[in-house]
């Protein structure tokens, strides 16, 4: 089997490494021929990766990268691990995923799986990539197959990487379903299929907003112990000795990581274009955008205390 991987980033190269790993011959695709070059040449650039473990599998010929999206003609496999940043305007870039799909549909062929990771709105798969897959002629679930499943990297965590985290997979067809999980089993201990693409695409959105809410909640109760004279982290680390029925999350400058920031916006938005409005996102991405000016005003108030200047 031959597995193309479309972007080599913190998702794409793990996910290269785990499928050459288990004896399959991976392609990765970049239009960076720096990071392309890198690969062929066994050096790493992502953080938990270390150089031997590319150039071990490298020497094998079990792993080679390229900036040659020809070598789709003859994948049997595909995995779409491209970013999807949000516009100025809040609203969602798909651009990149675009991008892959204009590189895929004129070499999409019998029997090809294509599989997208990158996050975004629940529908993409089979609002967006389907119609144009199917341009080819080819019938989804029985002449190609499509599916979605969220990437989970957890960059430099040394407990949970791509093979021992747990890998939601949703297709458009319960063939496309049972087709992606076979492929992943290559790669990761535990397979949790679900129903369609769209649902495996909210449990992204439902992973990355809980956490948001969360955020925002305790960033807000920050600033509400701070005008009660309460000490925050105390009430934290006591509520935390519950055993039962509590999750310890705590406040900061704002929202940080790849994630966390974006991915509940991509949910507000597709539901704003169904005249719903998602209270709880709205207000938790207000206060937590809030936060790095209420962090830089207890500084001010710290540093003054100090008799020193801002500047």
């Amino acid at each position: 089997m031959v597995v193309n991987v479309i972007g080599l980033g913190y998702v794409g190269l793990p996910l290269c490494l785990e499928f050459a790993h288990s004896g399959l011959t991976v392609v990765g695709i970049d239009v960076d021929p720096e990071r392309v070059r890198r690969v062929n040449a066994g050096e790493s650039y992502i953080l938990d990766i270390p150089d031997a473990a590319i150039q071990k599998l490298v020497r094998s010929g079990h792993l080679k990268a390229t900036t040659d999206f020809d070598v789709l003609s003859t994948a049997d496999a595909v995995c779409i691990c491209v970013p999807t940043p949000l516009r100025k305007s809040q609203d969602p870039d798909i651009s990149y995923i675009v991008a892959a799909l204009d590189e895929i549909q004129p070499r999409i062929h019998p029997g090809m799986l294509v599989v997208l990771e990158s996050t975004t709105y629940p529908g993409t798969t089979e609002e967006l990539m389907l119609p144009r897959l199917s341009e080819s002629g080819l019938e989804v679930g029985k002449d190609f197959f499509l599916a979605f499943s969220p990437e989970r990297v957890d960059p430099a965590n040394s407990r949970f990487g791509t093979r021992n985290t747990p890998k939601v997979i949703g297709g458009v067809t319960p063939q496309c379903t049972e087709r992606a999980a076979a492929l992943y089993r290559h790669a990761v201990d535990t397979v949790v299929p679900v129903k369609s693409a769209r649902a495996a695409e909210m449990v992204k959105l439902l992973e990355n907003t809980f956490r948001a809410i969360n955020i925002g909640m305790v960033n807000e109760l920050a600033i509400m112990c701070e005008r009660l004279g309460v000490d925050v982290w105390e009430v934290i680390e006591a509520a935390k000795t519950k055993p039962f029925g509590f999750m310890a999350f705590y406040p900061g400058p704002g929202l940080g990581g790849h994630c966390i920031p974006i991915d509940p916006l991509y949910l507000s938005w597709k539901l704003k274009t169904i005249n719903y409005t998602a209270r709880f996102i709205e207000l938790a991405s207000a206060v937590n955008s809030s936060m790095p000016e209420y962090v830089v005003g207890r500084i001010h108030e710290a540093l003054d205390q100090c008799r020193r200047s801002m500047k």
